[in-house]
């Protein structure tokens, strides 16, 4: 039977929006087209329950909001490629169409299912949260404040570990690890490990480096100094880059990893360290000069 397919399109995106109605029309020739819509946040399209599987176009940012709006439906989500990058989102248009009939047909689908964060904010003395979140790539505490440095703790399963002064820190899921993880110094961590990445943001130290723990841990962060002089706000957890909550002095946030997982299909020409060569020139060699 073929599949039932949600079209969910960049409205900020003119090549997503160009290319959302030649989808739609690929889509109907193998499948049924439910619905095309704007990728907007809030609410979820009523045609979602009814899903097979959801197309999503743009590039991996609307692939990250996509992820915290349906991991707890269970369907898995096609990324096509339209922004720069696409870790993600594994699809080219033209891959898309030459296994268009493979992806919206009767056939199962090839799928990854990969981990989020679990991310919640406690003021102090509180014993619930004020905010709770979810990530697809990281959690991220963040100064806003040039010339200001922030100061916090870590405790990994309960067990106190070092404090760090400097820019922030960034907890990284696997697949995250390529994004802020890697341009701030942090492991390259395989899309299917178990773990998570630690990599302090500037730390006003020279021995502190990146560390990599089990999936299964939770990591508490206390915040013993978030405020510039004044009192003024400038620290922040933002997650995935796109969902942020202003930071005060001994506030807690634990991160776990969250209970359901984001199903992905894959794409069976895509390799991700052929990927991470290509588009990251991952252990590229210097260039010779030319005699």
């Amino acid at each position: 039977m073929p599949k039932r397919v949600l079209l969910l399109t960049n409205p900020r995106s003119q090549e997503a929006i160009a290319a959302s109605k030649d989808v739609a029309a690929l889509i109907k020739s193998h499948a049924t087209l439910l619905s095309s819509q704007d990728a907007l946040p809030e609410p979820l399209p009523a045609e979602a329950s009814d899903a097979d599987v959801v197309v999503v176009l743009g590039g991996d940012g609307t692939l990250l909001a996509q992820a915290r709006r349906f991991v707890d439906m269970d369907i898995p989500l096609l990324g096509v490629n339209l922004g720069r990058l696409g870790y993600i989102a594994e699809f080219a248009l033209e891959s898309l169409r030459d296994q268009a009939a493979t992806m919206f047909g009767d056939g199962e689908l090839p799928t990854r299912s990969l981990s989020m964060l679990h991310a919640g904010v406690f003021s102090s003395g509180k014993g619930e949260p004020r905010l709770q979140g979810i990530a697809l790539n990281e959690a991220v505490v963040a100064n806003g404040l040039p010339r200001h440095m922030m100061e916090l703790s870590i405790a990994i399963d309960g067990r106190m570990g070092p404090s760090v002064s400097g820019d922030g820190l960034i907890v990284s899921t696997p697949i995250g690890s390529t994004a802020y993880n890697l341009s701030a110094g942090g492991p390259i961590v395989a899309p299917d490990a178990d773990a998570f990445a630690i990599t302090p943001l500037a730390p006003h130290s020279l021995s502190f480096r990146p560390v990599v723990v089990s999936g299964s841990s939770v990591i508490e962060l206390s915040m013993l100094r978030a405020s510039a002089v004044g009192g003024d706000q400038t620290c922040a957890l933002v997650l995935d880059g796109q969902v942020s909550e202003p930071l005060r002095d001994a506030d807690r946030i634990v991160l776990k990893r969250h209970a359901r997982q984001i199903r992905f299909v894959r794409n069976p020409r895509a390799d991700y360290w052929g990927t991470l060569i290509e588009r990251l020139h991952w252990a590229a060699p210097p260039k010779r000069r030319e005699t």
